[in-house]
C-alpha cells in the first residue's frame, strides 16, 4: 500500500519557537520522503545537538539522536554497515561546522552515498544565541554584547573543496523548492550536502524572514524584491558532464564564486553535481568482493550466544 505524507509524521510534541525555519525544513524532508516512497523500515534520520537535533523525533522512520558534532560519524557508520539504508543526517551550523567541522571535511574524502542537511541560521539557538560559524564578521545579533569578531565559514565552498559530490542550498520558507532539492540530494549516488538558510526568530534579528524577503529592498514600483533567487532560473550549469580534470576544476571554481554571493542577491539551488566520482561502497567492493551481498549488518556475530570469532590466538599471545 502506498504511503502518504501523514505516514512520515509522528505525534511527538514540537516545541520549536513560532516562526522558526526548522518547521519548514522538517516539512520538506517529510514531503521528499513521501514523494520518493522510501521504505520507513529502511530509512534512518540521524540528528545532532541543538534545536535541529530534535528532527529525528518528528519523522516517522528510524531515528538516532546523536552527540554534539558527531552526527556524520554515526550516519556514515550505519550506511557502511548496511548499504541498503536510506540515510539522512541533519544538524545545525554550529553542530556541523563548529565542533563537527573535522568530520565534515573527512566525510568529503569518502563520498558515502548519503545526505547531510545543515540548518543554517547563524546562531546557536538552543544555548541562547551565541555566534555560530556562519555568522558574518562584524554582525551583532541581539544576544551578542559586541559584534562578531570571527570571519564566517562558507558551507558551500567548504563542501565542494572537501569532496562532496552534490552541493546545494535551500531556503526554509520555500518548502516546495527545498523538497525538490532534498529529493535530488537523496537520489544522488554519492555524498550530498544541503545548506538550508533559515531565520531564527528568537536570537538572529538580522537575517530575519523579512530580511530574506527583501522588505528593505524596494524597487521603483515599491514591489518587494526578494534576496533569494534560484540558480535554475539562470544559465548556471552545476553538472560535471565530461569528467575531465579541466571541467571539474572549472565547475568547482564556478561554484566557489557563486557561493560568495550574499547581501542583496542570495542564490539557492544546486551549486555542484559530479556523478563521475565512485561512491565509497564501490571502492569497498574492490577490497571486499562480497561486501554488498554480505555487509556487516547482515553478518552473524554469534550463535546461541557464543561469538563466531575465534580470539584464542590473541588471548594466548597475552599470557605471561
Amino acid at each position: 500500500m502506498a504511503l502518504k505524507l501523514a505516514d512520515y509524521k509522528t505525534n511527538v510534541h514540537n516545541d520549536w519557537c513560532p516562526g522558526c525555519g526548522d518547521f519548514g525544513i522538517v516539512n520538506a524532508i517529510q514531503m521528499a520522503l513521501a514523494e520518493m516512497g522510501v521504505q520507513r523500515d529502511k530509512t534512518v534520520i540521524f540528528s545532532g545537538i541543538g534545536c535541529s537535533g530534535k528532527t529525528s523525533h518528528f519523522i516517522n522512520t528510524y531515528g538516532v539522536h546523536t552527540l554534539h558534532g558527531r552526527v556524520l560519524t554515526f550516519a556514515q557508520g550505519a550506511k557502511i554497515a548496511n548499504p541498503e539504508l536510506t540515510v539522512v543526517a541533519v544538524g545545525g551550523d554550529g553542530d556541523g561546522l563548529g565542533i563537527g567541522a573535522g568530520h565534515f571535511v573527512a566525510a568529503g574524502r569518502r563520498n558515502i552515498n548519503m545526505t547531510y542537511i545543515v540548518f543554517d541560521n547563524g546562531v546557536y539557538g538552543l544555548t541562547k544565541g551565541q555566534a555560530s560559524p556562519t555568522l558574518k564578521l562584524g554582525e551583532k545579533t541581539k544576544s551578542l554584547p559586541t559584534p562578531n569578531t570571527n570571519y564566517n565559514v562558507n558551507p558551500i565552498g567548504l563542501a565542494v573543496t572537501s569532496g562532496f559530490t552534490f552541493v546545494a542550498r535551500g531556503y526554509s520558507y520555500d518548502v516546495r523548492h527545498l523538497k525538490d532539492l532534498i529529493v535530488q540530494a537523496v537520489n544522488h549516488n554519492g555524498l550530498s550536502f544541503l545548506d538550508v538558510l533559515q531565520p531564527c526568530p528568537t536570537y538572529n534579528d538580522i537575517n530575519t524572514r523579512d530580511w530574506y524577503a527583501g522588505s528593505d529592498l524596494m524597487e521603483e514600483s515599491q514591489k518587494r524584491h526578494s534576496r533569494i533567487y534560484k540558480l535554475e532560473d539562470t544559465d548556471y550549469d552545476p553538472v560535471v558532464h565530461n569528467s575531465t580534470e579541466d571541467e571539474i576544476n572549472q565547475k568547482i571554481s564556478q561554484s566557489l564564486t557563486k557561493s560568495l554571493e550574499w547581501g542583496d542577491k542570495i542564490p539557492t539551488g544546486v551549486f555542484y553535481k559530479n556523478d563521475s566520482i565512485s561512491p565509497y561502497s564501490e571502492r569497498l567492493v574492490g577490497n571486499v568482493s562480497n561486501y554488498l551481498e554480505n555487509p556487516p549488518a547482515k553478518q552473524k556475530i554469534s550463535k546461541n550466544g557464543i561469538s563466531n570469532t575465534d580470539i584464542s590466538k590473541i588471548l594466548d599471545s597475552l599470557k605471561v
